[in-house]
């Protein structure tokens, strides 16, 4: 394993209104802040949001974020709340759910989950979600990107083993839904790595260079071999 998960990024019209919203919402902290970012993280540094801005937003796509609860009273203190800080109500077909789908000021679809045992430990954030046509091989891909393992929960999932939120994947009937970037994972090569390296092991593995109008950055961005956009950092300052 060459590489490790960073952090999950979000585009915004406004990511400093938006980091704010989600640092509420999730109990977080703003972490890091300048004209091209906004970072906030969980208070135990299991996961990292990372706020960018755009001129324009495009659909709620393949990614998205659900939350935890302790039970069906906190589920519902959730949804209460965040309700009346800004975020409404959403139907993405999912139609009786004991989960809440809700959208963020911006429109970014999310997730109040029901109680779940497997979410116990896992923090404000249950799980980061990527629908999928073939879960256990995007799972295989993922797991060999982030070096995250394989977990138990309802779907189909990995884990960091040091825990946190679980990356999972759900079941779709076709790659085209939401075809965006919206939201996307970012992996960093591990110390000693270049990040050419990295990058082609990446690519051996199924992921192909995609051009989403980055123009001139030290990041590389991908896709994986469903056509999900994430970028590979530059290498850490310690690497080679």
């Amino acid at each position: 394993m060459s590489t490790a998960f960073e952090h999950v990024v979000l585009e915004a019209l406004d990511p400093v209104a938006q980091a704010r919203w989600w640092a509420e919402a999730l109990g977080w902290r703003i972490w890091y802040q300048d004209d091209d970012e906004v970072d906030i993280d969980a208070p135990d540094g299991a996961l990292r949001l990372v706020f960018v801005p755009v001129p324009r937003l495009t659909p709620p796509g393949r990614l998205h974020l659900d939350l935890a609860s302790r039970d069906a009273g906190h589920q519902r203190e959730q949804v209460s709340r965040l309700l009346a800080a800004g975020a409404q109500r959403a139907d993405v077909g999912q139609g009786d759910v004991p989960w809440e789908v809700l959208a963020d000021p911006e429109g970014m679809v999310f997730c109040v989950l029901e109680p779940r045992p497997a979410y116990a430990d896992a923090g404000a954030v249950a799980a980061v979600v990527l629908h999928a046509v073939d879960p256990e091989a995007l799972a295989g891909f993922w797991a060999a990107a982030t070096g995250w393992e394989r977990a138990d929960t309802e779907l189909v999932a990995l884990r960091s083993p040091s825990g946190g939120p679980f990356l999972e994947f759900y079941p779709a009937a076709s790659r085209s839904f939401g075809q965006d970037h919206r939201l996307h994972l970012d992996v960093r090569p591990a110390p000693g790595c270049p990040q050419a390296d990295e990058v082609q092991r990446l690519r051996a593995l199924g992921a192909v260079p995609l051009d989403v109008g980055q123009g001139d950055v030290p990041w590389e961005v991908l896709a994986d071999p469903e056509g999900n956009a994430f970028c590979v950092l530059s290498t850490p300052r310690n690497g080679s």
